[in-house]
């Protein structure tokens, strides 16, 4: 008799794979740190508009300091800035199991796709604003007066 697994019928259950112990050698709190990491330098390695969202939020960051925004400012900047590059990653995981899912060209991985993505369009239009509210007014003051 063959070790060999026997096919079986796509629609199948068991032809997913069962679940099994880890076999990594980094688990526990530490790997899930650096499956984290990770996911966050995949993100930015392979995503341009992660990089640009990651190079404004450089800049915005580096001028709150400047203009020396409250707490409570900065606290709206860092949420705004974050919701952009959750939604960002959320986007990209998303396209990876649609493109996994659905090799082929279909409508509904296409409304998958354009939905996060207009999404991430929503999140950066909002912090665009969110930066103009708290950062405009003080800027304006610095360079007229």
């Amino acid at each position: 008799m063959s070790d060999a697994p026997t096919p079986q019928h796509a629609s199948s259950p068991s032809t997913f794979p069962q679940p099994t112990a880890p076999t990594h050698p980094r688990h526990g709190l530490l790997g899930s740190f650096s499956f984290a990491l990770a996911g966050i330098a995949y993100l930015f390695r392979t995503q341009r508009n992660a990089r640009i969202h990651g190079a404004i939020a450089v800049i915005v960051c580096l001028l709150a300091a400047w203009l020396r925004v409250t707490r409570i400012e900065w606290a709206i900047l860092v949420l705004s800035i974050a919701c952009v590059l959750i939604l960002e990653g959320v986007n990209t995981a998303l396209e990876a199991a649609v493109d996994l899912a659905s090799p082929q060209i279909h409508p509904l991985a296409k409304i998958a796709k354009d939905v996060t993505a207009g999404m991430v369009l929503i999140a950066a239009i909002a912090s665009v604003v969110v930066g103009l509210l708290i950062l405009g007014p003080p800027l304006l003051a610095r360079v007229a007066g």
